[in-house]
């Protein structure tokens, strides 16, 4: 019964991005960037009984992720915005997300050795 209550309710909040974001698709893109998957997740957790040090490590995750899907997010507008298809769009903003986590765990690595 829990994952049903959990599926319903995080399928009414993308239903009701999805909604907004027909309306007033500028206003929908910024509910839709409210980390709602991020808080939803990590209330989930907490109330499944993770620990804190899991929920710290999961929300640190999500930082991580940040900068790469912030790449994502501009790829697919430039590419949308040159009538590109969607799933070209979407190709083209998940390789570009892939490359940002490569070169973050590059990076990080870098660092470690000249620490």
């Amino acid at each position: 019964m829990y994952v049903i209550m959990k599926i319903l309710i995080s399928a009414g909040v993308i239903a009701a991005v999805t909604e907004i974001a027909k309306r007033f698709p500028s206003f929908g893109g910024i509910v839709a960037a409210l980390p709602l998957v991020s808080l939803l997740s990590i209330i989930w957790l907490y109330v499944q009984g993770e620990p804190t040090k899991t929920l710290s490590k999961f929300a640190l995750g999500v930082l991580w992720g940040f900068p790469a899907t912030a790449v994502l997010l501009a790829i697919v507008y430039i590419s949308l915005k040159h009538s590109f298809s969607l799933i070209t769009c979407l190709g083209l903003g998940i390789s570009g997300w892939l490359v940002c986590i490569l070169l973050q765990e590059v990076a990080v690595k870098f660092i470690k050795t000249i620490i």
